[in-house]
């Protein structure tokens, strides 16, 4: 199977250059999977039910979300009727949405995308290795699904690496996300996992974070608030995790970061050249 996981979508040229380049991406890949975290993609705070609809439309078979998952409040409403759209499975007992989706894939097989938030440096949540465990075991490698990825939305790369070893054998990726640099830690596990301990984000990196520079700034040098932070609407860069498994398996055999468009280098898989 050929998966894409492409990174935290950052406001309007975030969600430009991903409506633009993934049909073609999806063609030329030959893309049986697409997963998107979505959790900034409406202005760099949540998400609507017409941003995810375009994802859909787009090719994404999956997004996922994190910390600003009900920064539009309309989100806590809509996500019962958005089957794709997986918030943090660690979140109270209670909350709306769900916290996994088994997904059709491009190629009819099914795929099952988790979504977890860490607990370091971030708000209070319930345990997320508990909660990818007693996804994972509801639904396994192989006997329930075709393969597993773990997007795991959280501030510290340990904890990102820890949940990478915690799935080790069991899931086909396990991807960092929300601090939005793409790192270049891309490898397979020992037991057949494919990992990156953040994929970045899809968004204007002249910017800090995918932010106008200027607030930042300003709170940084003086401390104060001034205004408040508008996504940066430069020409942006798709920041993406490609992964190629074993049908028989469902583990990696291949992954290779993606960069398109924007200022950063530019790199993709050249397995799938």
């Amino acid at each position: 199977m050929r998966i894409l996981f492409i990174g935290d979508i950052l406001g309007r040229s975030g969600r430009a250059i991903v409506n633009e380049r993934l049909p073609g991406l999806i063609k030329d890949w030959k893309l049986d999977l697409v997963v998107i975290n979505g959790e900034n993609a409406a202005g760099g705070f949540g998400i609507t039910e017409v941003i995810y609809n375009e994802l859909v439309e787009a090719g994404a078979d999956a997004v996922t979300l994190g910390n600003h998952a009900w920064d539009q409040r309309e989100a806590l409403v809509f996500i019962e009727r958005a089957p794709r759209l997986v918030r943090p499975a660690n979140y109270p007992k209670g909350t709306p949405g769900r916290g996994a989706a088994l997904v059709e894939t491009k190629n009819g097989k099914h795929a099952l995308v988790i979504n977890a938030m860490g607990r370091v440096f971030m708000d209070a949540m319930d345990d997320p290795f508990a909660a990818v465990e007693r996804e994972i075991s509801a639904c396994p490698l192989r006997s329930g699904a075709d393969a597993i990825i773990v997007d795991m939305h959280c501030e510290a790369s340990s904890e990102k690496q820890a949940m990478g070893y915690f799935c080790d054998t069991r899931a086909s990726l396990v991807v960092g996300t929300h601090t939005h640099v793409p790192t270049a830690d891309h490898r397979i596990m020992p037991g057949g996992t494919a990992f990156m301990t953040d994929v970045g984000m899809t968004g204007d990196f002249e910017s800090v974070i995918g932010m106008n520079k200027d607030e930042p700034l300003n709170r940084f040098l003086r401390k104060l608030p001034g205004s408040k932070f508008e996504a940066a609407g430069g020409p942006a860069t798709l920041c993406g995790v490609a992964v190629e498994t074993d049908d028989k398996t469902g583990l990696a055999v291949k992954v290779g970061p993606v960069r398109l468009g924007g200022i950063l280098a530019q790199t993709t898989p050249d397995f799938w050249r």
